[in-house]
């Protein structure tokens, strides 16, 4: 069954690792986004009923959500996630959430560390956190994810397990585990690029250090009982993300709002990427086929299960990659090893290659 993606991208401030098409806008802008965003929703011709929902951002834990998610027919959903900042969520937030038709949270934590966060301009403590999560789950939301950033400025080891001990001191049944991605869309990614200091980049660790850190964190998950599911994503047995499998798995889903992408089985679409164009024409753009073989190769792989079938087209960079140890095949399937999620991107952009 197909799911619904809404963007939220209003946050209050703009982190400095963040590269999503995120930040901070005047208020006049956000009242009238949330115009349009009803707008689009409510003229959306339903010939499906959504399995799942997914408010991203953003920081939509700022609004009331209920008056968006009105516009979705199908409630109560299989699942509805709602992303939350925290030191946003109060005990009437959550059983308004909860009210709305929301089973799922979200949290972008980041790291548990003061010193870790303030230098990321994030203003919650661990404590923060733990509260935050006992109110959830008295408002009955007991599915609830923790994101954690590996590379932050000035982590270390010890500062890494600290943060994997706040997992399994919160029993979060859902973790998801970011290496730091470095490029020029966030303020930590140029600086770091220009070789300079502002927002810690010179204390930002080595590529070998954060590939240790996520390999820490895949063996410390597991046991508390959050397998694997996908490269970046771990979770107790039934607690995966519904809404989320549904991009790695090629099922449908609609995007609603700026940036947001859709998907109907044989085409990709996308609105527009900025707010302001997106309350001017909130059109989604021109409808692009989408290659299904190397959409299921490339997106299979990223799922700790990986592929099945026949896949002659990449018949001779599977099998070198697999004398290179980092493809193996097991019970009919070829899966990324465990070096190879290290080298995930080298391996996928090898692909790119061979399609193209």
């Amino acid at each position: 069954m197909p799911g619904v993606y809404i963007s939220y991208p209003f946050c209050a401030q703009k982190c400095t690792y963040c590269n999503f098409a995120s930040g901070v806008f005047p208020r006049d802008l956000e009242s009238r986004y949330l115009d349009s965003l009803q707008a689009e929703l409510r003229q959306t011709a339903w010939s499906w009923t959504p399995e799942t929902v997914y408010l991203g951002g953003g920081t939509p834990s700022q609004i009331d959500p209920a008056s968006i998610l009105a516009e979705v027919p199908g409630r109560p959903w299989r699942e509805a996630t709602l992303e939350a900042a925290p030191g946003t969520i109060t005990a009437e937030k959550a059983s308004a959430w909860r009210g709305a038709g929301i089973n799922r949270v979200s949290l972008g934590v980041q790291s548990f560390i003061g010193r870790e966060l303030a230098r990321t301009g994030r203003k919650h403590t661990a404590e923060t956190v733990e509260s935050e999560v006992g109110l959830l789950r008295a408002a009955g939301i007991d599915s609830i994810n923790v994101d954690l950033i590996a590379g932050l400025p000035g982590q270390t080891p010890e500062s890494w397990s600290q943060s994997l001990d706040w997992i399994e001191k919160l029993g979060a049944p859902h973790a998801s585990v970011y290496m730091l991605e470095v490029d020029e869309d966030s303020r930590l990614g140029r600086e770091i690029l220009l070789g300079g200091q502002r927002y810690g980049a010179s204390d930002v660790p080595s590529d070998d250090q954060i590939a240790d850190f996520y390999e820490t964190a895949v063996d410390r998950l597991a046991r508390v009982g959050l397998n694997r599911y996908e490269i970046s994503n771990f979770a107790r047995p039934g607690f995966e993300s519904v809404h989320n499998l549904k991009y790695w798995r090629r099922e449908p889903y609609l995007g609603f709002g700026a940036d947001a992408h859709s998907f109907d089985g044989e085409s990709r679409w996308q609105n527009p990427e900025s707010v302001s164009d997106y309350i001017a024409n909130p059109h989604a753009g021109e409808r692009v086929p989408a290659d299904a073989v190397s959409e299921r190769f490339f997106l299979g792989l990223r799922l700790s299960e990986g592929i099945d079938g026949d896949w002659s087209p990449f018949t001779s960079a599977i099998e070198r990659f697999l004398r290179e140890g980092l493809l193996e095949r097991a019970e009919g399937r070829v899966r990324l090893t465990s070096r190879g999620v290290l080298l995930s991107n080298e391996v996928f952009a090898e692909f790119v290659e061979v399609v193209a």
